[in-house]
């Protein structure tokens, strides 16, 4: 079974939380799709190059149809000229968007947290709130965890802990409602709240 291991105020283990049962039975199939439409929104999609109708000039037949033994051209911005018009190459206009539904994320974001939890870097803390808004103090629950490259997750950050938390190498904070499946899986470790935690589980 997958179990999120439960810490105390100091990040130390007091004790270990059973992942629901549903949990066992989710393909990994669902994380990839997720991961992969998540990709595809965030590509730029500014690459373009100029076809023969946008390269300027060319109002000109080159030269005459017949007569001077070279192949026939109708206009200098063709692709077989240098500085013509390039045919079949990117344009800024391809919509790369691809289609997930709701179960699919939820599923994702299930998996995702499964093989955290099977891995033993599922933590699960009553608050993650730095009231002193110190990175000293932000960086202790983070040595206290004992693990590189972490998401902490809290239900709703205020001003003081984004900026205890903001200037830690290999940390990253963000609210509830900015987590999915792609973060989870690209994190080596997570530390989420308990409320957090537990409206997840409600979801099923």
């Amino acid at each position: 079974m997958s179990h999120a291991i439960i810490l105390n105020d100091r990040l130390i283990e007091t004790d270990v939380l059973q992942l629901p049962e549903r949990y066992n039975g989710i393909k990994e199939h669902n994380l990839y799709l997720y991961v992969k439409s998540y990709l595809a929104e965030t590509r730029a999609n500014n690459a373009q190059v100029k076809t023969r109708g946008k390269v300027s000039g060319g109002g000109k037949k080159p030269w005459s149809q017949k007569g001077g033994g070279r192949a026939r051209a109708g206009s200098i911005t063709s692709p077989v000229f240098v500085g013509g018009g390039v045919s079949h190459g990117p344009s800024n206009i391809k919509n790369y968007y691809l289609k997930i539904n709701k179960k699919q994320k939820k599923l994702a974001l299930e998996f995702a947290l499964k093989q955290k939890a099977d891995s033993k870097a599922l933590f699960i803390v009553d608050s993650l709130k730095i009231p002193t808004g110190k990175t000293k103090d932000a960086y202790a629950k983070f040595k206290a965890i004992k693990q590189k490259n972490t998401l902490f997750v809290m239900q709703m950050s205020d001003e003081k802990t984004f900026f205890a938390f903001r200037n830690i190498q290999d940390c990253y904070l963000i609210d509830a409602n900015e987590l999915n499946a792609y973060l989870i899986a690209t994190f080596r470790s997570v530390v989420i709240e308990k409320a957090v935690f537990d409206e997840i589980i409600k979801r099923g």
